[in-house]
């Protein structure tokens, strides 16, 4: 497989992580049908966009690769039919899924942190490496934010573990193999390294330092 079809394949694998991360927030949040299938997309096409707008794409790719967002909304719906005959079995596993989502959460933050930095470099920008590692941490990040705003939490990113730190530090990464060296070896290296510190930080409770006041 060429870089282009290997980019792709990524692409598709973070649209159906992201979407299954989403949607199981939404299950969680008792959302009908529709509101499962709408946080479960946006979940996987919201950083996409925001990305494509600051690029100055418009509109944006997702608006021309229709079927990125039909696999993300197909996928949404397998999790809601899914979650809806075994609801019994989703409350009593609720740690059990909390693993769950966090690995989807980790694999779609890590690939679209790396598709996001290439695409910054791929225009032009590789030049400008905070420019294009701020592309990936927003690709990687933006669709989550517009998540939980709609099912109204304060965004993931600004409060829990180890997230946007995971998303710069493989963006840079990223990009520092890119224009040192090929595509597939800094998405093989940066890819699962995010995974990693990801995954690590929701088992370990890592977390930036925060100031917590009292009334």
């Amino acid at each position: 497989m060429n870089e282009t079809v290997i980019i792709y394949v990524m692409e598709l694998i973070g649209t159906i992580a992201f979407a299954i991360s989403g949607a199981l927030i939404a299950v969680r949040r008792s959302l009908d049908l529709f509101g499962v299938v709408l946080v479960g997309s946006i979940t996987s096409v919201g950083g996409g966009i925001m990305r494509d707008l600051f690029l100055g794409k418009f509109p944006p790719n997702i608006f021309s690769n229709v079927i990125v967002l039909i696999i993300a909304a197909i996928t949404a719906i397998v999790v809601f039919v899914i979650s809806y005959f075994n609801v019994n079995k989703f409350e009593s596993f609720e740690k059990r899924i909390e693993s769950i989502n966090n690995f989807f959460d980790a694999v779609g933050l890590a690939t679209f942190s790396a598709i996001g930095t290439e695409m910054a470099c791929e225009l032009g920008f590789y030049d400008m490496a905070i420019f294009s590692i701020s592309m990936g941490m927003l690709t990687g990040i933006g669709g989550g934010i517009i998540r939980d705003i709609l099912v109204d939490s304060t965004p993931y990113v600004l409060k829990k573990h180890i997230y946007a730190l995971a998303s710069i530090i493989g963006s840079t990464i990223y990009y520092l193999i890119r224009i040192n060296g090929n595509k597939i070896v800094a998405l093989i290296v940066s890819i699962p390294i995010i995974v990693v510190i990801r995954l690590l930080a929701a088992k370990y409770h890592w977390k930036l330092p925060k100031i917590n006041l009292k009334n």
